[in-house]
């Protein structure tokens, strides 16, 4: 099984989806592409997706920045799927909101939680050692800033209420409806951290 597969089937499992499809086909990895892309278009017969990732996604041992832009990826994808087959909308700030998230999730709850020691590096490595690829003042830049500094303050609470006492079923719960909420919900479950 490859990353990709391997990242949908634990965030699948894990925020309790099943009718979600096969992200595989829906890949196109390219060596012209240093970031991954996911790219949306809506049609009459409904929604083409096409996930676009750096062909390093496919080495053996990728880099902690390529398996963050897989994570990223499939985490737009698995949203937007689950979000057209319930016919709500998404936004670009809660797509990228989840996949700060989801990243945390995966690297460091999932299938075990790190210790506690190493969750604080990693969340040190996902949401303050960061480079942006837009400026600050821009609609892009100021996006994914705001989604970084939310999931930073989100993932805070969930350490601090959830992992270090072991609540692992409560946090699952909190992380579904986080999944399941929408934009302005997402955004009040995070602030409220």
């Amino acid at each position: 099984m490859n990353l990709p597969a391997i990242i949908q089937q634990r965030l699948c499992h894990y925020y309790g989806l099943d009718s979600v499809p096969d992200v595989g086909p829906f890949i196109e990895a390219r060596d012209d592409v240093l970031r991954e892309r996911v790219l949306v278009r809506e049609g009459d017969d409904g929604i083409d997706v096409r996930v676009e990732l750096p062909s390093a996604a496919f080495a053996a041992t990728p880099s902690l920045d390529v398996v963050c832009q897989v994570v990223e990826g499939v985490s737009h994808f698995v949203l937007i799927a689950e979000r057209a087959r319930c016919e709500l909308p998404t936004t670009h700030l809660e797509l990228e909101l989840q996949a700060e998230v989801d990243k945390f999730l995966l690297l460091g709850v999932l299938p075990e939680p790190l210790p506690s020691a190493e969750r604080v590096r990693l969340r040190w490595q996902l949401f303050d050692a960061v480079r942006y690829q837009h400026e600050a003042g821009t609609v892009p830049g100021d996006r994914y800033r705001l989604a970084n500094r939310t999931a930073d303050r989100f993932v805070d609470r969930l350490d601090r209420e959830y992992l270090r006492h072991s609540r692992m079923r409560e946090l699952r719960f909190y992380l579904q409806r986080f999944f399941r909420a929408g934009q302005t919900a997402k955004l009040e479950l995070a602030r409220a951290a």
